[in-house]
């Protein structure tokens, strides 16, 4: 992400409530590393088999990883797009997960959309324009 973020408030999770949520940032972290074609590759493998997310159920997914990971919880918002998409999938949704950009002021983002709105995101639907999409199947 190109401006400041703060972090958003972080709820608590029980300890036997952490690993999964954890185990998502730890992936999500090593994908986001990737060419933005092999990001959308490996999302679009991993959607198989889901049904769309509700916008509660990503919702619950994003503030898991917001709550494990004070990354995902601040300016990492490729993290924690990736992140929250991957635990929806554990959870056998998937929500839409985008990435994109503003032009003027220069933004570049990423996030998840369930029903058709971005989940918990500070920008309102419309905000940027989607480079990359990857719907549920």
């Amino acid at each position: 992400m190109s401006t400041p973020v703060v972090l958003t408030e972080r709820p608590r999770l029980p300890l036997h409530r952490r690993p999964v949520p954890w185990l998502a940032t730890l992936v999500a972290r090593l994908l986001m590393h990737q060419p933005p074609a092999r990001i959308r590759k490996v999302l679009r493998l991993v959607r198989h088999g889901a049904r769309p997310s509700t916008a509660q159920e990503a919702l619950r997914s994003r503030q898991a990883v917001v709550a494990v990971s004070v990354a995902c919880a601040g300016e990492g918002c490729v993290q924690r797009s990736i992140a929250t998409a991957l635990l929806c999938r554990v959870h056998g949704h998937w929500p839409t997960w985008c990435s994109g950009v503003r032009v003027v002021p220069f933004l570049a983002h990423a996030w998840v959309e369930a029903e058709g709105e971005p989940v918990d995101e500070p920008y309102p639907p419309g905000y940027h324009t989607v480079l990359i999409r990857v719907p549920p199947r």
